[in-house]
């Protein structure tokens, strides 16, 4: 098995990771809702891969197996992010008959080991249940702030 970071030539295995993940935590995603995403991540990954958006992949011969992406924002700094970015974690996902390998688990370290090459100020993440103990085995912590989240929401989903 293979890790290394994708490129162009991998985005129909990416956009068909993205779709095995989203299916895995949305139930109920109908074909049009997957039609929509599925062109939308065409346009997506041919814009940001390789730029603000890397992704480290696993693969199995010629088979994407395993993804972590990292978008990287960059925001105006202040006392939290002095390096003014940011790096978000997404889709840590491995194909049900790879899992618990320690793939992703792999993926995520070398994900770290790029933020911290690129002087990113933090990763943050959003740990489904499954993920959760890999995540705080690998340092993540619950993030608490005394700012409430919100969000607006302008497409009705």
């Amino acid at each position: 098995m293979l890790l290394r970071s994708a490129d162009e030539k991998d985005i129909p295995q990416l956009i068909d990771m993205r779709i095995a993940f989203l299916t895995e935590e949305h139930e109920g995603l109908s074909k049009e809702q997957i039609r929509a995403i599925k062109a939308q991540l065409q346009d997506y990954f041919g814009r940001h891969l390789g730029r603000d958006l890397l992704v480290f992949v696993c693969e199995d011969g010629d088979t994407i197996i395993s993804t972590v992406f990292l978008l990287i924002t960059e925001r105006p700094a202040n006392p939290n992010f002095m390096t003014g970015l940011i790096g978000t974690i997404l889709n840590v996902y491995t194909l049900p008959e790879y899992r618990n390998r320690g793939l992703a688990g792999s993926l995520m370290e070398t994900a770290i080991e790029e933020a911290k090459r690129r002087k990113l100020s933090y990763l943050e993440l959003k740990a489904t249940k499954a993920g959760f103990p890999l995540y705080r085995r690998l340092g993540f912590v619950p993030d608490e702030s005394e700012h409430t989240p919100m969000k607006y929401r302008i497409e009705k989903v």
